[in-house]
């Protein structure tokens, strides 16, 4: 199935039965009405408030966070000291966001949906374009995120952070779900090694 097939589909699916959170549809929801419902995301690409420090970039989300924890200037911003202090950016609060390396707003990126005070995370490849030292470092950071009580979705392709902090994996191909289990058996399963690694790959492994 092409991609564009698989996103008909999911569109399909979507619209017969919806998305549905704590019992309610959010299918075709706004963003922001997602939010104060309690869902925080990242986004691949990260884009912080270029004219703000990253303590004010992290209040932000403090401030428009989930309806039941929103808060003022004040309070944004001690939650804010809080959130990076969490993913490790306490240092470099009164920064520019201009200052920050790739990896820091990375962190600042998953800083601003935490602020929020999510319910459920969902990450998109926070790892993407690291090296293995900030790979553990970020996976470091993620499990702090989740010891608060936060349950966290990852979209990953690195197998070691599936592996790392992941408790279920779900492998999809063409936007069906093709494994899915416990990442150390899904991951040694052969169709997702011969569907993301190829079939000679598979084979080499199974001989």
């Amino acid at each position: 199935m092409s991609a564009a097939a698989a996103q008909l589909e999911l569109r399909s699916v979507t619209k017969r039965f919806g998305i549905r959170w704590e019992g309610h549809s959010i299918a075709g929801m706004p963003p922001f009405r997602i939010a104060r419902l309690g869902i925080g995301r990242t986004f691949q690409i990260v884009r912080p408030f270029g004219s703000m420090t990253v303590r004010e970039n992290a209040a932000i989300g403090a401030l428009f966070g989930r309806d039941d924890a929103r808060r003022g200037p004040k309070e944004a911003f001690e939650a804010a000291d809080g959130v990076l202090e969490l993913v490790g950016l306490a240092a470099k609060a009164a920064l520019p966001v201009s200052a920050l390396t790739i990896p820091d707003r990375k962190r600042l990126e998953v800083a601003r949906a935490v602020a929020t005070r999510p319910h459920l995370l969902l990450l998109d490849e926070v790892m993407a374009g690291l090296n293995n030292v900030e790979i553990d470092e970020a996976l470091e950071m993620v499990r702090a995120v989740h010891a608060t009580g936060v349950t966290v979705l990852l979209i990953e392709h690195v197998m070691r952070v599936i592996i790392g902090v992941c408790r279920r994996a779900v492998v999809l191909e063409g936007g069906r779900v093709l494994a899915q289990g416990e990442p150390e058996v899904v991951l040694r399963d052969e169709r997702v090694i011969q569907a993301y690694l190829g079939e000679r790959y598979a084979k080499r492994l199974k001989a």
